[in-house]
């Protein structure tokens, strides 16, 4: 039987016959392999200095010819969760001797009071002064002096629910 191939088959492309475009493949420069490769003798690098002699980093940001870089010669300040830190007010008891006798302290009783101004995510009450007067304090946390006198003055603590914690 004869050979039934036509020129048309030869012409698709199978992935035996698959090349890279003319030009698209280099080879790789051997560096040091003689004068007659053009990358001989000083491999590139110059005649002398610093560059020639030791390899690396000299092309790394912030490199300065072996000073020590700025960004290590400054003082680093901060602490890098600043803006994620959960914002928490305290108040001592003698801050709340402010409030009529009977009444509920809680986050909004404190803002039109006028102690507490600005956004916040939690409040706690710590044990700091006296308290005289019988009251119904809410709030995030309490320490146990505190918990223990608005509790020996005939008032309640409430806690409220931890803030929500940021992914």
């Amino acid at each position: 039987m004869a050979d039934n191939t036509t020129n048309d088959e030869t012409e698709v492309p199978i992935l035996s016959r698959l090349r890279p475009p003319v030009g698209a493949v280099k080879k790789k420069k051997r560096k040091g392999r003689g004068v007659g490769s053009g990358l001989g003798k000083t491999a590139g690098k110059g005649m002398k200095g610093q560059k020639a002699r030791h390899p690396g980093d000299f092309s790394k940001l912030g490199f300065e010819g072996g000073q020590t870089p700025l960004y290590r010669r400054l003082p680093k300040r901060g602490f890098g969760r600043a803006p994620f830190a959960k914002k928490v007010v305290t108040f001592n008891v003698s801050d709340l001797e402010r409030f009529d006798a009977g009444a509920t302290v809680d986050l909004e009783a404190l803002r039109s009071s006028g102690l507490l101004s600005r956004k916040v995510d939690a409040v706690k009450i710590l044990g700091d002064g006296e308290l005289s007067k019988k009251l119904t304090v809410k709030a995030h946390g309490f320490s146990k002096s505190a918990r223990s006198k608005i509790e020996a003055a005939g008032g309640s603590c409430e806690e409220l629910a931890a803030p929500k914690a940021e992914a």
